[in-house]
């Protein structure tokens, strides 16, 4: 299926790193030409380096998107190279376990510029180009905001945000054409996934404990199947979806914990 999304200018935060690096790679294979927005160039370029290798196009900004700032200068700086911005993927985020019992108010308000102010702000400042373009964004949110997880209220309560900022935006946006849709991981296994899994007990006992708890496969979600349903739903093959929260997860949140026991 051809996704539509040729020499589309798609911006993607943490676009350097697992699921956004996934995203990035995918986009540049159908033809679009990502902007990475991260926060080490040296990542940034090496992803860059390797879509232009393979004969794709794509770009990069380094910026810290908690600093609210550097979140204008990034999208100014897409629009003055591009002249245009055909969609946004917010992506960039850290399970940053900023929990109760560990963190203090600055802790939490750190969590939350981390891990979604930056989502409003990316959006805000990419609207106008949006509205021209007729542009969508996918917001890529995690289970903890349905779930729980424990110690780690800064994180749970920015993909609660994220949830609620996908519906509400995609009522205010209505006007303008522009769908709005979020991605929801559970278990996807990336670098990041990986450094957590190292700091408990047993490690490998603990992922094979997680993985035998999904549903679909006893596997772990792949960054290429979260980026599959993200193209999908940047592309006007899904031109009547909006303010949807689609679970890419091997029915990992939702189906009958019975079928555990099987």
């Amino acid at each position: 299926m051809d996704l539509q999304l040729k020499n589309k200018v798609i911006v993607v935060t943490g676009g350097a790193k697992g699921i956004g690096e996934g995203i990035v790679k995918l986009l540049a294979q159908e033809g679009a030409i990502p902007v990475i927005i991260g926060r080490k160039e040296a990542d940034n370029l090496k992803v860059v380096e390797e879509i232009e290798k393979a004969g794709g196009k794509a770009a990069q900004i380094e910026a810290e998107l908690k600093n609210p700032k550097e979140c204008e200068r990034a999208v100014n700086e897409v629009i003055h190279q591009f002249g245009r911005i055909d969609g946004l993927v917010n992506n960039a985020g850290v399970n940053d376990s900023i929990g109760l019992e560990n963190g203090s108010y600055t802790d939490f308000v750190d969590s939350l510029h981390k891990n979604v102010v930056h989502y409003f702000l990316m959006a805000k400042y990419a609207l106008p180009s949006l509205k021209a373009s007729g542009g969508s964004i996918v917001n890529i949110g995690s289970k903890t905001a349905e779930t729980g997880q424990g110690g780690t209220s800064g994180y749970a309560a920015s993909n609660g945000a994220r949830n609620a900022l996908t519906r509400e935006w995609a009522v205010e946006l209505l006007p303008y054409g522009i769908r709005v849709n979020a991605v929801i991981v559970s278990e996807c296994f990336t670098p990041l996934y990986q450094t957590w899994i190292n700091t408990l007990g047993n490690p490998e006992e603990k992922l094979k404990s997680i993985v035998d708890k999904i549903p679909l496969g006893k596997r772990m979600t792949t960054a290429e199947e979260i980026a599959n349903m993200t193209l999908f739903l940047l592309s006007e093959r899904s031109s009547h979806t909006t303010g949807q929260l689609l679970h890419v997860d091997g029915g990992y949140v939702h189906l009958d914990r019975a079928l555990n026991n099987s």
